[in-house]
């Protein structure tokens, strides 16, 4: 794809690739000129919007498989995207061309990244293009309550129009929900449940549907492993007060499953991993991990500073494969434009302003400087005069008047730090709210200046914990308000305190 152009060359990172000058051509999309069966070509299509024929037809091809693949090495497994489409690409140089190598990704395409539109077409092309070697499972993300509480949503109205939101939801909901590599892997997103006795449960369930927030299609799309890491878990499912929703399993649960069922190990994704992938060995370090997680997003929401990783399945053994993260086009958080951005230059000059004006020129003290008159000295200093009631009232309200002004000052003062650091640590304050709930960073926090949002993102030994702390809030269910916009609340469904997503 041609570059695009740069004649001044003025470019603020050079390091960076140019976004493309144009739109994806179908040449790109379809590069073998497989058009799908019920292609229609004839239909106009706006300058503005992708390819609804792509969409449909995509959802046409996932109708058609069933719940439960079946897969055989070689096959390579992606946990994890969430809109990082540079890491994507990245991605498939390390796993191999889409062509001669088969993929199965198990779900999270969108949201938090800003790139998801880009993700989800690509994927879908290369489905269109390479329908045996490309197999999509739906993560707890591809669905409407997710992606109005998150940013897909707003990425697509931003980029395109309600209309074809609309019809990436409906490919959403056609996404097949698990797979068994080499029978002997059970490869789904989140994990097992309650109501999962053998892999026939999953045969039978109704999936072209927005997931429910209880009840077995809620749990393989949001279950998750204990952190124990003998597995210990007081009871076999134990409520997920992290998620708001579904079951931690632990050993015991997760080992009657497999044996019953006569599998070796649960493949899954959902949780970010500081290596990109994690070995559950519950059952001793010498014995094979009963379950595996994986994660293929590094450097997560640009802040997790983890790493990507990938399952290799070649010849009945099993190797991961680790890649960093690749740089990408400067985006501003929730797709903000330039004059949003510059709130914080343009503001702190006007405080700046009223401060001075307040002071009236800036020959007048600070405001720890100023001196608020003592009346029982003024009654003092003015002997008997001052005896009278008007006299004493304009003592008093002079006293008033300087208080307040020094307030004033006080706040305006306050009002000019925060702004101050805003506009110094504007960087460091974008990529905080990228992880904070509601695009907000903590309460204070701007108040102790630019050192202590340094120490939020700086320490980069414990940068991952520090950023998993902060997106904690972000780790749970949305619940659904009587409006019909999602949001989180302080209580789960299941009575346990809501701490993470």
């Amino acid at each position: 794809m041609e570059p695009l152009l740069d004649p001044d060359n003025d470019r603020a990172m050079k390091d960076i690739v140019p976004p493309p000058h144009r739109p994806i051509s179908d040449d790109i999309l379809y590069p073998n000129k497989c058009m799908p069966i019920n292609y229609v070509s004839n239909i106009p299509i706006e300058s503005n919007a992708p390819n609804w024929e792509l969409l449909k037809n995509h959802m046409y091809r996932e109708e058609k498989e069933p719940n439960l693949l079946s897969l055989h090495d070689p096959v390579t497994v992606v946990g994890d995207i969430h809109g990082q489409y540079y890491d994507f690409v990245k991605m498939l140089d390390v796993g191999g061309s889409p062509a001669k190598t088969k993929y199965l990704f198990l779900g999270d395409y969108v949201d938090r990244g800003s790139f998801s539109c880009e993700v989800v077409l690509l994927l879908y092309s290369l489905k269109l293009n390479f329908p045996q070697t490309i197999y999509m499972l739906r993560g707890n993300h591809e669905c409407r309550q997710m992606t109005q509480f998150f940013n897909f949503r707003a990425e697509c109205l931003y980029k395109y129009d309600q209309e074809i939101y609309d019809l990436f939801m409906e490919t959403f909901d056609a996404l097949p929900i698990s797979c068994l590599v080499n029978d002997k892997f059970l490869a789904l997103h989140g994990g097992i449940s309650p109501e999962l006795k053998t892999i026939n449960d999953l045969k039978n369930l109704q999936r072209f549907q927005e997931p429910p927030r209880v009840g077995l299609f809620c749990d393989i799309l949001w279950s998750d492993p204990v952190e124990d890491e003998k597995g210990q878990c007081p009871q076999r499912f134990q409520q997920n007060d992290v998620r708001g929703c579904s079951y931690f399993f632990g050993q015991q649960a997760t080992n009657q499953f497999l044996h019953k069922n006569k599998l070796l190990s649960i493949l899954r994704a959902h949780e970010a991993q500081f290596d990109g992938y994690k070995m559950h060995k519950w059952n001793g370090p010498s014995d094979f991990p009963v379950v595996i997680t994986i994660f293929s997003a590094p450097n997560y929401c640009d802040v997790y500073n983890n790493k990507g990783a990938i399952i290799k399945f070649e010849q009945n053994t099993l190797n991961i494969q680790q890649f960093n993260y690749t740089a990408h086009p400067y985006i501003l958080p929730n797709f903000m434009d330039i004059f949003t951005w510059s709130v914080p230059f343009v503001a702190e000059k006007v405080v700046e302003m009223l401060l001075n004006v307040l002071k009236q020129g800036s020959d007048l003290p600070d405001e720890d400087e100023i001196e608020i008159p003592d009346p029982s000295k003024l009654l003092i200093q003015g002997g008997v005069e001052q005896k009278s009631k008007s006299k004493l009232h304009q003592i008093y309200q002079i006293a008033l008047e300087a208080d307040l002004l020094r307030n004033k000052v006080r706040a305006m003062s306050k009002m000019m730090k925060m702004f101050k650091t805003l506009r110094e640590e504007n960087e460091s304050v974008v990529q905080l709210k990228g992880i904070c709930p509601d695009g907000k960073v903590p309460k204070g926090l701007l108040l102790e200046g630019s050192k202590a949002i340094q120490n939020e993102l700086v320490d980069r030994s414990k940068l991952f914990s520090n950023a998993k702390k902060l997106d904690s809030h972000n780790e749970g269910m949305p619940f659904q308000s009587q409006g019909g916009s999602p949001g989180f609340s302080g209580q789960n469904q299941l009575g346990g305190n809501l701490s993470k997503q």
